[in-house]
């Protein structure tokens, strides 16, 4: 157990590590990417690609535990915290993609998630937030991390979903349209995605209202107004598909609005405050 503990260390340690983990990302895409455009659904290719997924996802965490983690807190810096997010975005898509069709969502996420790493490598930035003792901030910030990224997921997917419907709709069902779920299979996992991020989010504004001294303090105002009109536009998203069965263009223009606006509240406030005021 010590000798692989002391390898875990090693590999972690090494200098190329980022290096090695984009590639692997960018590897899993371009192999999503040329399976998709010969049609080819086999097992045996997609459970490869997942594994070299996976492989830039083990190499990632180490980077995170190299740049994030510092004594008695974490570094939540504009692009620590965005290199956090593009980590769990590629996880959350891996792991679906065991059981579920979304692995061609990689297309987009994970070179999102090698262009996090070297964001994160060629620009410094350092925002504090001291966790150590407060399982309550922590709860909350993993929850609204979480909810970013499962949102993140379902956008690309209501963007795949709205190819796919133009093409159908122009009769022009080849290419890698053909090699998709059906339209109702895609459509039913973007609304799985989004009912889990939405529940996400709810607990992340509930934790943030239980838990935070004052969410609508100067710094926080901004967050916390946009991440509640965006809870508000996935709430009618989600009520619209109970009651009156939305779907197609209305659930894609709602899912998107919504995502445009959650990521102004999580990445908008952060790039004003931090990169233009340095506060």
């Amino acid at each position: 157990m010590l000798a692989l503990n002391g390898a875990i260390e090693a590999i972690m340690s090494l200098p190329l590590l980022a290096p090695l983990a984009i590639l692997l990302y960018l590897a899993s895409a371009a192999l999503l990417i040329l399976r998709l455009s010969r049609g080819v659904q086999d097992l045996a290719s997609k459970t490869g690609i997942i594994a070299l997924g996976f492989g830039a996802f083990i190499l990632h965490a180490g980077i995170l535990q190299q740049h994030l983690l510092i004594q008695n807190g974490i570094n939540l810096g504009f692009f620590d915290a965005s290199s956090l997010i593009g980590w769990l975005i590629a996880g959350l898509l891996l792991l679906a993609a065991i059981r579920r069709p979304v692995e061609n969502l990689g297309i987009v996420l994970l070179p999102l998630a090698a262009a996090t790493i070297i964001m994160e490598r060629l620009f410094s930035s350092h925002h504090v937030v001291q966790i150590l003792g407060s399982w309550q901030l922590q709860v909350h910030i993993l929850l609204s991390v979480l909810a970013y990224s499962v949102l993140t997921i379902a956008m690309v997917q209501a963007v795949l979903l709205a190819v796919q419907d133009r093409q159908l709709r122009n009769r022009q069902p080849g290419g890698f349209v053909a090699a998709l779920p059906p339209l109702a299979t895609m459509e039913a996992l973007l609304f799985q995605m989004i009912g889990l991020g939405f529940a996400l989010l709810t607990l992340s504004l509930v934790t943030g209202v239980l838990f935070l001294e004052d969410i609508f303090a100067q710094h926080l105002v901004h967050k916390t107004v946009l991440s509640i009109v965006a809870w508000v536009v996935f709430a009618i998203l989600v009520q619209g598909r109970w009651r009156f069965g939305w779907r197609g263009r209305t659930a894609i223009r709602w899912t998107l609005g919504g995502f445009i606006v959650l990521m102004l509240a999580y990445f908008g406030t952060k790039l004003v405050l931090e990169l233009l005021l340095g506060r």
